[in-house]
């Protein structure tokens, strides 16, 4: 059996919690422009909509194309007004620097994060950050999750193959795209809002710490 040496994080929900700085944006930005949503329905659809590209998350709640690029802007730009809701998971960064200190390991990131997001927000915020030698963002390839191109990105520029490599992450589009790539995958319950939808895994993780038993 092939050796995992390869480990590619997704962020969101994966290496920080950010759904409360993004998904209430969202909600409040549609209902501003008359895109209802009914008060029970609000919860399932912000964690239905979470984890995927910003455009993604605005088409498959069914918002006009003319439409999509101005409440992008302006739901992420209510998002980032309130940037002090994200918070580091526990026990991340000393998972990666266990992970990076193994002679052979390798680390990066393919996000649904745009790269303007991932340089300014997340590169230059959090230290462990350094540890990623390749980071795949939404703008460096043509198809998202659940597609496999943005792995199968990471992967070649880390210089790994699918057999040797694990997509870490805590939605059903993760776990699709990990499939579709060939690569084994992580399933972050430990940070998911829906756990139940990646209980398939091949590596279930109750804490970040458990990436260190693969």
């Amino acid at each position: 059996m092939t050796k995992i040496n390869t480990f590619i994080f997704d962020i969101d929900g994966t290496l920080i919690d950010t759904f409360d700085m993004y998904m209430p944006a969202m909600v409040e930005t549609l209902r501003k422009h008359g895109y209802s949503i009914a008060p029970q329905d609000e919860q399932a659809t912000m964690q239905r909509l979470f984890g995927i590209t910003g455009e993604d998350a605005l088409k498959l709640f069914g918002v006009k194309p003319e439409d999509r690029a101005a409440i992008q802007k302006e739901w992420f730009n209510l998002a980032y007004q309130r940037e002090d809701r994200i918070k580091v998971i526990p026990q991340i960064p000393e998972a990666l620097q266990a992970l990076a200190a193994v002679p052979g390991n390798r680390l990066g990131v393919a996000t649904s994060k745009l790269r303007s997001e991932y340089e300014e927000h997340f590169a230059q915020r959090y230290p462990f950050a350094k540890l990623f030698e390749a980071a795949i963002t939404e703008s460096d390839t043509a198809k998202h999750k659940p597609d496999p191109e943005p792995i199968l990105a990471a992967v070649e520029r880390l210089g790994a193959t699918p057999e040797e490599s694990v997509y870490v992450g805590d939605t059903i589009n993760d776990l699709k795209a990990a499939r579709a790539a060939g690569v084994k995958f992580a399933g972050a319950l430990y940070g998911s809002a829906n756990p139940a939808a990646i209980k398939d895994a091949d590596y279930p993780l109750a804490s970040p710490l458990d990436l260190l038993k693969i």
